[in-house]
């Protein structure tokens, strides 16, 4: 009885990590630029320019994807994309 559960557990979890990989990937295919009107980006002052020499998102420590691109997905705003030399209050280096 103990390998029927056992195999049913791991048929969902390979189902599972197979579904969150691929949500992960259509998550950030369809993600939107990040607007600094937008609640979280206006508290942690988002802007698409930094104001703080040498203080650029593309430095930060919360942000993802791949380097080099102008938009890049952040940790901190799920879901949309910062600007490669924008800043928000959060930033900490990498």
């Amino acid at each position: 009885m103990k390998d029927i559960k056992r195999r049913d557990f791991l048929k969902l979890s390979g189902g599972a990590l197979i579904g969150m990989t691929l949500g992960s990937v259509s998550l950030r295919a369809s993600a939107e630029q990040l607007n600094p009107a937008d609640a979280t980006a206006a508290a942690l002052k988002y802007t698409h320019v930094s104001p703080v020499e040498g203080a650029y998102c593309e430095g930060c420590a919360f942000i993802q994807g791949e380097a080099g691109k102008d938009w890049r997905p952040c940790a901190i705003f799920p879901g949309k994309e910062v600007a490669a030399k924008g800043w928000c209050s959060a930033y900490s280096k990498k």
